[in-house]
């Protein structure tokens, strides 16, 4: 602990334990370092174009941004009516589809994630790069 005449003892970065990751954190972790999660959003993209629900959001974009005026809207305006109606209109086999690839890579990463829970793999450096 350093001290000052003026403030109280503040704590060195080596007095803080080591934070454990949950397993929530940990698969968020591999699905970044593999890059499966870029190639899960390229994925939903494509289905997305490919369904018609860029486009239709789009529309929906610009019949708001009409009936409101187009001096009266902000993007958080836009976000806050249309984010709704984008997530309740993915389509079912979309969803299906990303649903299954997470199921197969955390299948896939299962040995990986088994071995790494007892700590051996994640260190103060994996931590400190997730939480940054």
């Amino acid at each position: 602990m350093r001290a000052s005449v003026n403030r109280p003892p503040t704590p060195d970065g080596g007095d803080e334990p080591e934070k454990e990751l949950t397993f929530q954190e940990i698969i968020s972790i591999k699905l970044i370092e593999s890059g499966e999660k870029e190639r899960l959003m390229e994925l939903l993209r494509e289905r997305l174009i490919e369904c018609g629900w860029k486009d239709d959001m789009k529309a929906q974009c610009r019949a708001f941004v009409k009936k409101k005026g187009r001096n009266n809207v902000t993007v958080d305006d836009l976000i806050h009516a249309i984010t709704p109606k984008g997530r309740a209109s993915v389509p079912d086999s979309v969803k299906a589809e990303l649903l299954q690839r997470i199921r197969t890579f955390l299948v896939q990463a299962s040995i990986f994630l088994e071995s790494t829970l007892s700590g051996s793999y994640f260190n103060q450096n994996h931590i400190n790069a997730y939480h940054s």
